[in-house]
């Protein structure tokens, strides 16, 4: 007989895993995407709008450095 800690075998998957809370908010992640960044869904989508644009790559004209 197992043990009174232990799920049994036909418990949801979900029951069996512990809870990961989101690292921005706390919130319990559900999905495997979400447990794999630590972040929800949501979460993630603030990050990425705070995030700025790359800016624009121009040459620049300058002197060469001393020594090369």
């Amino acid at each position: 007989m197992s043990s009174p800690d232990e799920l049994p075998v036909d418990a949801p998957r979900a029951a069996r895993t512990a809870p990961v809370p989101c690292r921005m908010c706390g919130q319990p992640l559900r999905d495997a995407m979400s447990r794999r960044w630590g972040l929800g869904r949501d979460c993630r989508r603030k990050l990425r709008m705070r995030l700025a644009p790359a800016p624009e790559q121009h040459e620049v004209e300058q002197d060469a450095l001393p020594g090369l």
